[in-house]
């Protein structure tokens, strides 16, 4: 455990990373700065040092992980015309899913404050679900411009399907519920399936 006035490195990391392992392991009632830091094996004061509070930390903690999310996204561009369409897009939706899974949106929702909190951040422009969107849809149109998505697909109604269904499973997910990750994997492969070439140039 670091004691009291040693740096802790990646320490906004390391305790996000701990809140995770605490609310997939006991439920988000079980989230307390304490069991952050101790599951984080740090300094119990650590959390307070570097937040305002547990609800900034939730906050943080969601904001964070949608932007991991919105990178990958954005990331599709990188892989157009290459590997498949569905593979490509099923690996940015589980990331999404894995990034911002039920255990913190169900985390997120139980705490008014955080809820207000990244509200306010993506109204600002913080990177979330429209930003997955919209990077979706550029990937979809790229793809369609070189034929591996029918011309018969919208781009933005495709991907704000992908999205939409991705945020109700987020919402409604929790502990006893199925796991959403082959829903969404069915969902994009119906959406372009026979539409596309599975060549790896």
């Amino acid at each position: 455990m670091s004691p009291r006035g040693v740096a802790t490195p990646d320490v906004r990391e390391r305790l996000f990373a701990a809140a995770e392992r605490v609310v997939e392991r006991d439920g988000p009632g079980a989230l307390t700065s304490r069991a952050v830091t101790t599951e984080a094996g740090c300094a119990k004061g650590l959390l307070h040092t570097h937040f305002a509070g547990l609800d900034a930390f939730v906050a943080e903690l969601c904001l964070d992980r949608f932007a991991r999310a919105a990178a990958q996204a954005q990331a599709l561009s990188r892989l157009t015309g290459r590997n498949t369409v569905a593979g490509n897009l099923d690996t940015v939706v589980l990331a999404l899913l894995d990034a911002a899974g039920p255990a913190l949106s169900g985390l997120a929702m139980s705490r008014a404050a955080s809820t207000q909190r990244i509200r306010e951040a993506l109204e600002g422009g913080a990177p979330g679900f429209t930003a997955i969107e919209e990077a979706i849809t550029a990937y979809l149109a790229a793809e369609q411009r070189l034929g591996r998505v029918a011309g018969a697909v919208d781009p933005g109604t495709a991907a704000l399907a992908i999205v939409g269904t991705a945020h109700h499973l987020l919402m409604t997910g929790g502990p006893g519920t199925p796991d959403p990750q082959p829903s969404m994997t069915r969902l994009v492969t119906m959406l372009v399936a026979g539409k596309e070439s599975s060549d790896t140039p």
